[in-house]
C-alpha cells in the first residue's frame, strides 16, 4: 500500500511493539507473525519505491538486530529529554494551540520549572492545569502551570535509571540530533 502511495513517508510508532525479538516462536499463530517479519525484511531491502520508512521506539533492545542493519533502517537517532530552547518552543506550541497567549506568562519560569519533563508531560501540564482554571472560573496563569508541574513526577524522575541507561547505551552508538 505504501508504494502504491509514493512518493511517501512511512511512519511506524513504537515499532518494538511489532516487530519484538523473542516475541514468540510464531507456533500461536501457525508461524504467520515470522513470515511477516521476513516479509517487511525483505521489503525494506528491496523496495523500488520512493518510501521513506522512519520508526520510533522507547526500547531498542527488543528489535532484533536483522531489523535495525544499514539497508533496512540506515541510522539510528537518539532523541533525548528536550533542552531549555525545545521546551520553550514546546511550551509556545501548547498553549498556542489552546488559545493562549504567550506574552501574557513568564516563559523563562515556566521552562525552568519543566526542566526534565517530556514534551508530552509539558503538554498535559497544560491541559490539567486548564481544567483546573476552567474548574476555579479563572484564567490560565504562570501560577497555576507551575502548581500543576509540581504536582507531577515527571518519567525523567520515577525512571531515572531507565533514561540513564539509555543516554548511556546511545552514547558513542546512534546519531544524537542535537
Amino acid at each position: 500500500m505504501a508504494e502504491s502511495l509514493s512518493p511517501i513517508v512511512l511512519w511506524i510508532d513504537e515499532i518494538e511493539k511489532a516487530m519484538a525479538a523473542g516475541g514468540g516462536s510464531g507456533e500461536a499463530d501457525a508461524g504467520l507473525s515470522r513470515r511477516l517479519f521476513g516479509a517487511f525484511l525483505t521489503w525494506l531491502q528491496e523496495k523500488k519505491q520512493e518510501v521513506f520508512v522512519v520508526a520510533t521506539a522507547n526500547n531498542l533492545s527488543l528489535l532484533p538486530p536483522e531489523l535495525l542493519r544499514k539497508g533496512r533502517f540506515d541510522e539510528i537517532f537518539f532523541v533525548d529529554l528536550p533542552d531549555d530552547s525545545e521546551r520553550e518552543s514546546i511550551w509556545k506550541i501548547h498553549l498556542g494551540l489552546r488559545k493562549q497567549d504567550v506574552k501574557k506568562f513568564d516563559l523563562p519560569k515556566i521552562v525552568s520549572a519543566s526542566d526534565g519533563f517530556s514534551g508530552s508531560e509539558i503538554e498535559q501540564a497544560v491541559v490539567a492545569a486548564l481544567y483546573r482554571a476552567l474548574h476555579q472560573k479563572t484564567p490560565l496563569t504562570t501560577d497555576l502551570l507551575i502548581e500543576e508541574l509540581n504536582n507531577t513526577v515527571p518519567l525523567s524522575v520515577t525512571r531515572r535509571e531507565d533514561i540513564d541507561q539509555l543516554r548511556e547505551t546511545a552514547q558513542g552508538r546512534f546519531v544524537n540530533v542535537r
